[in-house]
């Protein structure tokens, strides 16, 4: 849930500090007076575009930062695990939003600098916000489907994997035939290069490693004649010389001849002259053997600059060393294969095709017969809720059409919500609803149910019950106040019937000091919701009767909750 939410500089609002509470949220104020700013900080904290607009005249910047308390296991913490942002050890999550002057935006979660990208893919996760008119999801009908699978999921999921998957391998196996077929005539034009070029490279016999190994001999036999004298005057230096290992073995007589006058101090000195003479006699026989084997090799040496020049030759044209050369001949041997069998390769690939499409076809079946039967359990479950909303003669129903020509990653099928808020009236597109009363129950109506699988926290409605009155508006608000048992509910609203409901209520007010217009937020005690319903009953002038209207419905909306 949403506990707190900090607001600097934000269009009229200067400074707010608002403090949150489970339940039904109700946020009321005269025309203008800036309810909609609150939904746009709920907006920019969930990853809206934020603009220099929205700076507040005179400002450097503006600052949002809502602090909200998620249970463990909530899908938001596994986003931000995938976006390196470790967990509240409390479930805290503190999200905090500057846009400059300039528009510059900068977002930290827990600290943490996020980008505006994966502020959105956490943020889906924290608030879902409707207004009356905007184009959200529940009224395309591209995103019906998706709806319908998170509805059904536990149904659905299972079947959906195996066709995904499926529907994957059949599209990069189709991918494959179109690249065969739409290639053929160019790789045609390029059989002759191809064959050269395997030819080419095939003929050098090249080996992994080959052109290091020769580097490395070449270097050696170049300086043979050096490397032998210099290996043969460190041998005769130390083998031979008069400083060498003779002297040290006279040396080694003399302090032995001493030892037994001071053994304390000449034993161990002894020792480590015996030690060290016998390394270097060692080192001295390998020096020899090393002389030795040095050889000296001009038709060797010939050869590897042959060799050589070979295989630069071949680096300037097909890579910087052997192994390249080799990883472009395997390719390009490919290619070669590919073109001299394409006919018989290209009905290898369709026939594989079309075992592949009629896999996913027959997932793709399973997965709309799954569907059809969700469809008809959610049909039934809005209805219910509509009824609840005085729409007793509605009709709704989840339209599944399967379309085998036309696979998507979705499967075959077009799904489609389908009313008829009259008796008489056909089932009609949703989005061709013309009533914006019906359009405010029906969307409440699908979001008391998908409010228990999305496992959003917090659920925004901007003004959606304009254009309902009476029983209706009585309705949508113990609706709304039936919602907030599972989710933090706010409603911007203009009806008392919605505002009487409410769990918390807060009043925007506008108060102008000198020249500059400030927008106050207060968060009303009783006796204070009673003088805002009386406003919005009476409009201006509060009387006593509206006061006494006031004060009964609150006690007939807290009669209400408690039998709910």
């Amino acid at each position: 849930m949403l506990l707190e939410m900090t607001i600097r500089n934000l269009a009229v609002i200067e400074s707010v500090h608002l403090n949150f509470r489970k339940g039904f949220h109700v946020l009321t104020g005269e025309t203008g007076a800036g309810k909609s700013i609150i939904i746009d900080a709920l907006t920019l904290i969930a990853g809206g575009r934020g603009s220099a607009d929205l700076v507040r005249y005179g400002s450097d910047k503006a600052f949002i930062e809502a602090l909200y308390q998620i249970e463990e296991g909530h899908p938001v913490w596994n986003s931000l695990e995938q976006l390196g942002i470790e967990a509240d050890s409390e479930g805290h999550l503190i999200v905090r939003r500057e846009i400059t002057a300039q528009g510059k935006s900068t977002s930290r979660i827990n600290g943490q600098l996020i980008n505006l990208s994966g502020l959105k893919e956490v943020g889906q996760w924290l608030a879902n916000i409707h207004g009356q008119h905007e184009h959200q999801s529940l009224f395309q009908v591209e995103e019906h489907i998706g709806w319908l699978d998170t509805f059904g999921e536990e149904e659905i999921e299972s079947a959906k994997n195996e066709y995904q998957a499926a529907f994957q391998e059949y599209t990069e196996i189709r991918k494959s035939v179109r690249d065969l077929e739409e290639t053929s005539k160019k790789s045609l034009q390029m059989l002759d290069l191809y064959r050269f070029q395997v030819e080419e490279i095939t003929s050098a016999q090249l080996k992994s490693g080959e052109d290091e190994l020769l580097f490395e001999e070449k270097r050696k036999l170049a300086n043979a004649e050096k490397l032998y004298q210099h290996a043969a005057d460190a041998y005769d230096l130390l083998y031979t010389g008069n400083k060498g290992l003779d002297a040290i073995r006279k040396a080694i007589q003399k302090l032995e001849d001493i030892a037994n006058l001071d053994p304390d101090k000449l034993k161990a000195m002894v020792e480590q002259a015996q030690g060290a003479y016998y390394q270097l006699e060692d080192s001295a026989y390998q020096i020899r053997d090393y002389r030795d084997e040095i050889e000296f090799n001009p038709a060797r040496l010939d050869y590897i600059e042959q060799r050589l020049d070979t295989i630069a030759t071949l680096r300037r044209k097909y890579g910087e060393n052997v192994d390249d050369i080799l990883v472009y001949l395997d390719k390009v041997t490919r290619e070669l294969d590919l073109i001299e069998n394409k006919d018989e390769k290209l009905q290898e690939l369709q026939k594989k095709e079309q075992q592949a499409l009629q896999h996913a076809l027959q997932l793709a079946q399973r997965l709309s017969d799954r569907r059809q039967s969700v469809a008809e359990r959610l049909a039934h479950e809005i209805v219910v809720e509509l009824r609840e909303l005085h729409m007793e003669k509605t009709q709704f129903k989840v339209q599944i059409t399967y379309r085998e020509d036309h696979l998507t990653m979705e499967g075959a099928d077009e799904v489609e919500f389908l009313i008829s808020a009259n008796p008489g009236e056909p089932l009609r597109s949703m989005s061709k609803i013309a009533s914006g009363g019906e359009i405010s129950r029906i969307m409440l109506a699908l979001k008391s149910i998908f409010a228990r699988v999305d496992q959003i926290p917090v659920l925004v409605f901007d003004e959606v019950d304009t254009g309902v009155s009476g029983r209706a508006a009585q309705a949508i608000a113990e609706k709304m106040s039936k919602l907030s048992r599972s989710c933090q509910v706010f409603s911007i609203t203009h009806l008392p019937q919605v505002a009487c409901m409410a769990d918390a209520h807060y009043r925007i007010h506008k108060e102008t000091v000198g020249e500059r217009t400030f927008t106050r937020v207060d968060d009303l005690t009783l006796e204070g919701r009673i003088h805002e319903l009386a406003r919005m009953l009476g409009g201006v002038e509060v009387t006593d009767k509206t006061l006494e209207h006031a004060q009964e419905m609150i006690d007939l909306a807290f009669d209400k909750k408690s039998r709910m």
